[in-house]
């Protein structure tokens, strides 16, 4: 390494002390805190997809079979409407006052209006105001759930060590996909326990109660958790009125966000579309899929996409783990690229009416799913600096979430209209050329502190290797500085003696 001259930046040597070593009770606190907020949030969203028939015929009963079930699916997508708005909203205040201030304050509205949905009339009782009052409580949902999981993977994210943050961050989609387990799993249960004129009649608002119970738990879990080791450095400097951090107070700013952080905008829009995208057609128009289009009963249909989401949950937290080992970027283009050529055969499986290929092809899907959710919560956060990574996480993946969430009523309508079963893999198909496109330009995070974070490790002697290979880093980068310095030194050089060369030719010129 070369000579180099004394610092004029006013900054100082790299510390053992600058490593932030996190307390592995605290972070197991966290992870389960969020998870399991997260596994709220998509218990509803499963139970929505799994008893969108029923919601059909109690909310739309005029309608035919298929208008009903798109109906009931359009009410699930609408709410995708706001959670932009959501996003806003909450990301500005988990970037003003904290991170699980904001969690707690989620979870307490994502449970009441879930809670709401199983008390709500039938149309044969109140009329119009039974999908009116339905609509209401899934816009509070998509309000609260815009501010829900993008929190959630900044909590996660910035509690867990560098080195294990992809592994930590996969429970918090685990939590997700064990929610619609458990909310598909007690829809089965109460099918086969109860005949269709009375799961029709009080059955399925029994998941919807189940949201009270859970929610409280939920709560009491974020509220006994700490606050973030990368806010608390944050509001720190703030309350030592730290010129830099004063200037740099949290606010959204759009022009800050699509224009000094386009790049991260646009990587985080694309690896959520075609996350999502995936996520929805499988996990809630599948459903419907099976027994709508291919003709199964419900419960058939349901029990399928149960035992594949099981296997999901082992795979899950697998993603997560080799992600800290090889990378996040191999694990988006494989999920990509195996959308990309196995789509069409996976749903031409799906629909060879033979149980074995059936279960195999929705496999082959989830597992191209479990690529890409195993390393989006740890991918995510790590795009944008502390002082806005809520507001601009969260804006960004709720505008991307408009879009997948209109998946469920797209793929139905394009079914019903064209009765072509294979569009679905047509849409996913799409969805992964933005997954290929995101890859490219996705910057590798695995092992690296977070955007403006400083480095975390789970102990001592974990900190001495990151400070190691900090420094190991900072030698690279210097002798790549070094080397395009004496690039440059030559082109001047070059460009010294060809200017000499000029003015010996000019007989007025020195």
């Amino acid at each position: 390494m070369s000579e180099t001259t004394p610092s004029t930046s006013g900054a100082r040597p790299l510390q053992i002390d600058d490593i932030t070593v996190i307390d592995d009770a605290k972070v197991k606190k966290a992870v389960t805190a969020a998870a399991l907020g997260n596994a709220m949030e998509w218990f509803d969203f499963g139970v929505y997809g799994f008893v969108a028939f029923a919601l059909g015929k109690v909310f739309f009963p005029s309608a035919s079979p298929a208008v009903q079930t798109i109906a009931a699916l359009g009410t699930f997508s609408v709410p995708f409407l706001v959670r932009p708005l959501g996003g806003l909203f909450f990301g500005i205040m988990g970037d003003r006052f904290g991170r699980q201030k904001v969690l707690s304050l989620t979870i307490i509205i994502m449970a009441i209006s879930t809670f709401c949905i199983g008390l709500i009339p039938s149309y044969a009782s109140i009329g119009i105001w039974a999908p009116i009052l339905l609509l209401l409580c899934k816009l509070a949902q998509g309000f609260s759930v815009g501010g829900e999981y993008t929190g959630a993977a900044v909590f996660v994210a910035e509690y867990a060590p560098d080195r294990r943050r992809g592994f930590l961050g996969s429970w918090l989609d685990f939590g997700s996909i064990a929610g619609f387990v458990l909310g598909a799993g007690l829809v089965v249960l109460l099918q086969a326990i109860l005949d269709d004129g009375p799961f029709l009649e009080w059955g399925w608002r029994v998941p919807f109660f189940i949201a009270g119970p859970l929610g409280l738990l939920g709560l009491y879990l974020r509220h006994a958790a700490e606050e973030t080791p990368a806010f608390t450095q944050q509001l720190e400097k703030m309350e030592q009125a730290d010129r830099e951090a004063v200037k740099e107070r949290p606010t959204l700013s759009f022009k800050e966000i699509f224009v000094k952080y386009r790049k991260s905008l646009l990587v985080c829009i694309g690896m959520v579309l075609v996350t999502n995208i995936t996520y929805y057609m499988l996990l809630t128009y599948m459903p419907t899929y099976l027994s709508s289009s291919l003709g199964y009963d419900e419960q058939h249909g349901v029990m399928i996409i149960v035992v594949v989401m099981i296997g999901m949950l082992f795979v899950q937290p697998m993603v997560g783990f080799f992600s800290d080992k090889v990378g996040r970027k191999p694990f988006l283009l494989a999920g990509s690229i195996g959308l990309m050529l196995f789509s069409i055969p996976a749903f031409k499986l799906v629909g060879s009416d033979n149980m074995g290929l059936i279960f195999l092809g929705l496999l082959v899907i989830a597992v191209l799913l479990n690529c890409m959710t195993g390393v989006m919560a740890s991918t995510l956060p790590a795009l944008f600096p502390t002082r806005i990574r809520y507001s601009a996480l969260a804006s960004s993946f709720n505008i991307a979430i408009i879009v997948a969430g209109l998946t469920p009523t797209v793929a139905a309508w394009l079914v019903e209209v064209s009765n072509n079963l294979l569009l679905p893999a047509y849409y996913l198909m799409a969805a992964a050329v933005i997954g290929l496109i995101t890859s490219y330009f996705l910057p590798e995070t695995a092992n690296r502190p977070m955007r403006g974070d400083t480095p975390s490790a789970s102990n001592r002697r974990e900190a001495k290797i990151l400070l190691q290979q900090a420094y190991d880093h900072i030698e690279q980068t210097v002798q790549t500085v070094d080397a395009e310095i004496d690039a440059l030194q030559a082109q001047i050089e070059a460009l010294k003696t060809r200017r000499q060369r000029l003015i010996d030719r000019h007989p007025e010129l020195e």
